[in-house]
């Protein structure tokens, strides 16, 4: 599976064209506080993504733990909002959830209708990520891990990663750089492989059952 190419002078004016009757489908990107999710979503948008974003102000203090994230001016209140071309016949829509405990109750409305999730983590702070992933698996939506490497270094072994987060092992754990577009994809196209994996054994079984 492959991602449409548009123009990178032209990324942000326009999206790649598609077909009028093009299938669509939802990703949400989810994580804790901090850890890149605003970012992520507008590296990868083709368009000039929808932000929620307002100043961080005093009171947050006590409620927003701004710990490894001490110069984060700005924080997520409803969503962010962004668009992938997969192919002419298909568009992906990316919707960011509010990282802050306060705002979780949104997620249910942002998770409905979901093909998969990203949970973006931080090793710094690897716990806020925990609800996410609960989240996830107590709903049944399928999802990958994206491992944000700030400044391209993850100095966890990525096993480790993966059994402090308690995660079965056909769950995709990938590496990668929020900011970089190319280091995106790798989540999200392990993402789509994953959900189709499943849909295939799905299939499978509902043949066996006839």
């Amino acid at each position: 599976m492959e991602f449409a190419e548009s123009d990178p002078r032209a990324s942000r004016s326009r999206a790649v064209a598609v077909a009028p009757n093009a299938a669509t489908a939802k990703i949400l990107v989810a994580g804790g506080f901090g850890v890149g999710k605003t970012t992520l979503v507008g590296a990868i948008s083709e368009t000039t993504p929808l932000r929620t974003e307002e100043l961080i102000t005093e009171a947050s203090v006590g409620i927003d733990n701004l710990a490894g994230v001490e110069q984060k001016t700005t924080t997520t209140v409803a969503m962010d909002f962004g668009r992938i071309t997969l192919s002419s016949a298909l568009v992906v829509y990316l919707f960011g959830a509010p990282g802050q405990d306060r705002f979780w109750f949104m997620w249910d409305d942002l998770s409905r209708g979901a093909l998969g999730a990203v949970v973006l983590a931080d090793t710094r702070r690897l716990e806020n990520c925990f609800p996410s992933v609960d989240f996830f698996e107590h709903r049944g939506i399928p999802f990958a891990v994206g491992v944000n490497c700030f400044n391209g270094i993850c100095e966890e072994d990525p096993e480790e990663i993966r059994t402090a987060l308690d995660l079965a092992p056909d769950i995709p754990l990938v590496l990668c750089d929020a900011r970089d577009r190319e280091s995106v994809k790798t989540v999200l196209l392990a993402l789509l492989e994953h959900v189709m994996r499943g849909l295939a054994v799905e299939a499978s079984g509902d043949r066996q059952s006839v």
